[in-house]
């Protein structure tokens, strides 16, 4: 999620890419080949939606990440949703059909979920309750600091009925992604409004945002906002539908919980050694103790099959996604080689946004990401909160970057990075 309605978030991209000026010697961007927004969030102004017919952009994801925004992508879904991936390109004005709806509760909201799962539920529904769950599951508690905190706060909604919510939302819409969810280890909660801060809301913002106000010192604890994502993970898998994750400072954390949903499904990985052996019709694996050079497990040279090969289980739903995308990744080449190992049974994409990966100063460490991420993987994003021309621009400027980094021709590289993005929300 971007720096929600920041002072910066709207500002055009920098002049080391967008939209080719008068004079440049920029070669053309060839939008008729297709341009997809893997993750954005335009529900956050609602002016800008009339704006999408008119985009150069072919599609959008539309995340939702709380109570205020769910029925707004949903309504925006049923006016201009995608149905199907047989799109029409180049898109124009008359095109209807321009985004994607995803539905999710991301962590910067998580605290005002409670696990009504657990065994020990944080919140019993009274007004002390409500202060016990948020001392419970907030860094420092809130009672410690400031005990009025707390009362400024939503009272807590059960995960169950949320979860309840967002299969019925699933079920509207066939092609709907589980998003955004994750969890961000650096985020704390605004300071609650104040008569001063009401009176200066800008009404043309979706609320529930930070809308300017200071911030607390107080954090989620990444228990808690692990529980609510690996929820959101497990319907998504029974649901067959691809999610989109936030991860800030979190790396391990996120993989960890991730991977939990797939573990016991995990592909069993093949060396090309024990392939050639198999085709010969070799029964004793365990002959040689020594794999010859690029044979280990995990090589480019291993192959992966799923561990019920040999005796085929009946298909349908997982407790896992089948596809994955890490949104503005800002992992090392290190953690994007966890989510490439042949073993792991769901795709995996990585994403890339201007706002975040290079507005943030991390340049160096996402291009060697860029560099490492398989070409086939490898997704853009705007991330901006504003649907339209600025946006168009963002999306211009990343799809360039990505294109140099990965020695793309223009052209080759968006059609590319187009059939990537259909790859993953139609799979």
């Amino acid at each position: 999620m971007c720096r929600q309605h920041s002072d910066d978030a709207g500002s055009t991209p920098s002049s080391s890419g967008g939209l080719a000026r008068a004079g440049s010697s920029q070669e053309p961007f060839p939008w008729d080949a297709g341009v997809f927004d893997a993750h954005c969030h335009p529900t956050d102004t609602m002016a800008s939606i009339a704006g999408i017919p008119t985009m150069r952009a072919r599609g959008l994801t539309v995340m939702s990440t709380r109570s205020q925004d769910q029925d707004l992508v949903s309504d925006v879904a049923s006016q201009q949703g995608i149905q199907g991936s047989d799109l029409a390109l180049p898109p124009s004005a008359s095109t209807t059909d321009r985004i994607v709806p995803s539905f999710g509760w991301h962590p910067w909201f998580s605290h005002q979920l409670y696990d009504d799962f657990s065994a020990h539920p944080t919140y019993d529904g009274t007004p002390s309750g409500k202060i016990a769950h948020y001392d419970k599951i907030l860094t420092p508690s809130p009672s410690s600091k400031d005990a009025s905190f707390s009362q400024g706060l939503p009272d807590p909604r059960p995960l169950s009925k949320f979860l309840k919510e967002t299969r019925i939302r699933l079920e509207k819409y066939p092609l709907a992604l589980v998003g955004e969810i994750g969890i961000d280890k650096a985020f704390r909660l605004p300071q609650s409004w104040t008569v001063a801060h009401e009176s200066q809301r800008d009404e043309g913002l979706t609320p529930g945002g930070r809308e300017g106000r200071t911030l607390s010192p107080h954090r989620v604890q990444l228990p808690h906002q692990a529980a609510i994502l690996q929820a959101q993970l497990r319907l998504a898998g029974e649901m067959g539908r691809a999610v989109s994750v936030h991860g800030v400072q979190a790396h391990g954390v996120v993989f960890d919980t991730i991977s939990a949903c797939w573990k016991g499904h995990e592909k069993e990985v093949i060396s090309k050694r024990q392939q050639r052996l198999i085709a010969e019709g070799a029964e004793d694996f365990s002959s040689s103790s020594e794999d010859e050079d690029g044979d280990e497990v995990g090589s480019s040279n291993a192959r992966a099959q799923p561990k019920s090969q040999k005796k085929s289980k009946p298909s349908g739903p997982k407790p896992y996604p089948p596809r994955i995308c890490l949104h503005s990744f800002s992992g090392t080449v290190e953690v994007l080689k966890q989510y490439t190992h042949p073993s792991i049974p769901a795709r995996i994409f990585f994403s890339f946004s201007i706002l975040v990966n290079w507005g943030a100063g991390g340049g160096e460490k996402t291009e060697e990401a860029i560099r490492a991420a398989p070409d086939d993987r490898i997704l853009v994003e705007s991330d901006l909160h504003t649907a339209g021309e600025s946006m168009d621009r963002y999306l211009e400027e990343v799809c360039r970057k990505i294109c140099e980094i990965k020695g793309w021709g223009l052209r080759e590289g968006v059609e590319r990075l187009g059939r990537n993005w259909r790859e993953f929300v139609f799979g």
